[in-house]
């Protein structure tokens, strides 16, 4: 067993606990039409997380979207925040970040499909004072794998007990933020 394989595991074994009425993983033939409207492959992780956990409705608070719609869903959104980023001056997306989940106040997580590890990254709308959308964009794990073991062991920014602590990593600034912007406008 792989350490992605026991991390999927616990996931699951974690995402079972935590709800109910959890929605059952997609099957191939979703993942790829799911591709094929994104224009690109979901991180392998990501993917995984789909196929074998369940189709969104678990994670950290307000929980992962649905892969597909209807409603609200990881393919839905992203094609959303990207149209609204073609032949911008200052395009708010990035392409290839798919939004996972909703902090609420239009703050998402998002996966970086286009890095190896797919980082995640928090878009915060707050700092927007016009212009380049820059300032929004944060690091928050240098990796899925890295975010979901945070989750699991209750230490992300996120969690309720996690304010103000000096043990929490805050996100980041994302360096890679005005350049993957610019790259993404057509």
């Amino acid at each position: 067993m792989t350490d992605t394989d026991d991390l999927v595991q616990r996931v699951a074994l974690r995402a079972a606990s935590d709800a109910d009425d959890l929605p059952a993983p997609v099957d191939d033939a979703r993942i790829a039409e799911a591709e094929a409207q994104l224009g690109f492959p979901l991180h392998p992780l990501l993917a995984r997380l789909y196929g074998e956990v369940a189709d969104g409705g678990f994670g950290p608070d307000y929980r992962l979207l649905p892969l597909l719609g209807p409603g609200s869903s990881v393919v839905g959104e992203y094609l959303e925040r990207r149209q609204a980023s073609v032949g911008v001056e200052h395009p708010e997306w990035p392409a290839g970040v798919v939004p996972i989940l909703t902090w609420g106040c239009a703050m998402y997580a998002g996966v970086d499909c286009f890095s190896e590890d797919g980082q995640v990254l928090l878009f915060e709308p707050n700092p927007y004072g016009g212009g380049s959308w820059e300032p929004c964009w944060f690091l928050d794990a240098a990796g899925l794998a890295e975010w979901l073991e945070t989750w699991l062991a209750g230490t992300g920014w996120f969690e309720e007990d996690a304010y103000g602590s000096e043990d929490v990593a805050e996100p980041q600034p994302w360096d890679q933020a005005a350049d993957r912007l610019s790259a993404g406008t057509g």
